[in-house]
């Protein structure tokens, strides 16, 4: 991008999250003066990082893949992304484990999962092949053709059906997989992985299998230094290009004229001209509160609320005194339930009494985000989002938390109570509070078919034509590797427009 001549544009970007991140360093790298707004004290979003007592926890998103999506920033704005950041390998990917002491590693090597799985069971070796081909079919179609191109016409989507249709996206992601897939435990270790991006692998469609070709094309990895390190590498790219961050910049409202965005102003009075607005902020939150003058505004908030959207979760971060290796970097911990638990987190008017969780321990690949010899830790919970379940957090997340400590300790940490050194947790009212999220809702729209693709908010307004959105709320949807995607698609749109005002 950096050889097109483009004309002198100013552009805001309202949040730091990944999404804001890349379209502002995109945005940058093609001589448009960009603005970053974060409300918060730190860049991140999702991926905001607490310190505490030497412990490091990164808030959010801890599973990098496609490496390739965030080297693209580096080369765009003709940079090296080894010089800002360093990724290292995560293996296994994923230890995945269940009540009755089976546990599962999820590695890049075809010689070892063909040894799990025909241990398992036989006869799903061939199966599992059949499944494989399928996930990256459905990679070459979901990701590869169509995950960084907007969908701003319905034609668009019209023109991607043969292709969905022939791959039957219209099935589940756990369906899907039953059909190439005989045991139940294989079946939850291959169709998990919509839970990642907010989906139910009972609801969500059958072309987030991709996500199981992506993981095997490029691994799985982790910053050196936490996620909060890539965060930091970014925000290094776009201040290296001459890029303005400004934080605790809390938008009040982007301002319009007539079809136009015309500025952004701040809760403390500072205005900011712009020939484009882009928001990474929650897209209800967008068009509720940021044009809540607007009858766009309005009538578009109006309609998001009817929409479907994603769980929320329950996190606890916590360090513990000694450091444990043999728990591995990604641990996902299933419960006696599967199908019936996802129904009720997705579905349900109250608390699960159960819960199946996913175990963060980045001391396994990087020791230095603890005090030496100690362990840095998170572990999250799927709950009910705000919308479908009104949970008192400030009375249920202590003892949620207590309930889950306590579970750690008797299946996968013994002596946690006795080593713990600090936790925190966060709750969904903090996803609403902190993050502005609907209904607390950890991935905004539900990445069901019919919110997916044209279906879900466009990375351009309809009406208000310098006014775009990127991050999970538009498409392709959740995840580092969908929010990195929507920045290229969302900058590509405004890099256009800018060179034909």
């Amino acid at each position: 991008m950096l050889d097109r001549p483009t004309p002198k544009k100013r552009a805001v970007v309202i949040g730091a999250g990944f999404g804001g991140l890349a379209l502002a360093i995109r945005l940058q790298s093609a001589g448009i003066a960009t603005t970053l707004l974060e409300r918060r004290d730190k860049p991140g979003g999702r991926a905001y990082v607490y310190e505490d007592g030497g412990f490091t926890f990164d808030a959010g998103p801890t599973v990098i893949t496609d490496p390739s999506a965030l080297e693209e920033l580096w080369t765009a704005a003709g940079r090296r992304m080894a010089d800002y950041v360093e990724l290292l390998p995560v293996s296994p990917f994923y230890r995945l484990c269940w009540e009755d002491g089976y546990s599962f590693d999820y590695v890049n090597d075809q010689a070892e999962l063909d040894r799990q799985i025909g241990a398992k069971n036989g006869r799903d070796l061939a199966g599992y092949r059949r499944f494989l081909d399928y996930s990256k079919a459905v990679f070459e179609e979901g990701y590869v053709k169509l995950g960084t191109v907007p969908f701003l016409q319905f034609r668009d989507m019209v023109r991607a059906g043969p292709a969905l249709a022939r791959l039957q996206a219209w099935k589940s992601v756990y369906a899907k997989v039953a059909e190439f897939i005989e045991d139940d435990q294989l079946r939850q270790a291959f169709s998990f992985h919509s839970l990642l991006v907010g989906g139910n692998p009972f609801a969500t469609s059958s072309i987030y299998a991709l996500i199981h070709a992506l993981e095997r094309k490029w691994g799985v990895f982790f910053p050196r230094g936490g996620t909060g390190a890539l965060v930091r590498g970014m925000v290094r790219l776009f201040e290296d290009l001459g890029g303005q961050v400004e934080l605790d910049a809390d938008v009040e409202r982007i301002e319009t004229a007539s079809t136009r965005a015309t500025g952004v102003v701040c809760k403390d009075g500072r205005r900011f001209d712009a020939d484009l607005v882009a928001s990474n902020a929650d897209v209800v939150h967008t068009y509720e509160a940021l044009l809540g003058g607007t009858k766009r505004g309005a009538a578009e908030a109006k309609r998001l609320k009817g929409r479907k959207f994603s769980m929320s979760l329950f996190v606890i971060y916590f360090g513990l005194r000694r450091h444990r290796p043999e728990i591995m970097h990604h641990t996902v911990c299933f419960g006696a339930r599967y199908r019936d638990l996802i129904a009720e987190i997705f579905n349900g008017n109250t608390l699960p009494r159960d819960f199946s969780l996913y175990l963060h321990n980045p001391c396994a690949t990087d020791p230095s985000l603890a005090p030496p010899g100690m362990g840095s830790f998170y572990v999250l919970a799927p709950v009910p989002h705000l919308g479908n379940a009104a949970i008192d957090w400030e009375r249920e997340g202590p003892l949620y938390r207590d309930r889950i400590l306590a579970y750690l300790e008797k299946h996968y940490i013994p002596g946690l109570a006795e080593d713990l050194v600090t936790s925190r947790i966060f709750t969904p009212i903090d996803f609403k509070s902190e993050l502005n999220a609907h209904l607390g809702s950890a991935f905004s729209l539900d990445p069901v078919l019919t919110q997916s693709a044209w279906f879900r908010p466009h990375n351009r307004d309809a009406e208000i034509g310098n006014l775009y959105i990127v991050g999970a709320g538009t498409h392709p949807g959740a995840g580092v590797p969908g929010v990195v995607g929507s920045a290229k698609a969302t900058a590509g749109l405004m890099i256009e427009d800018a060179l034909h005002e």
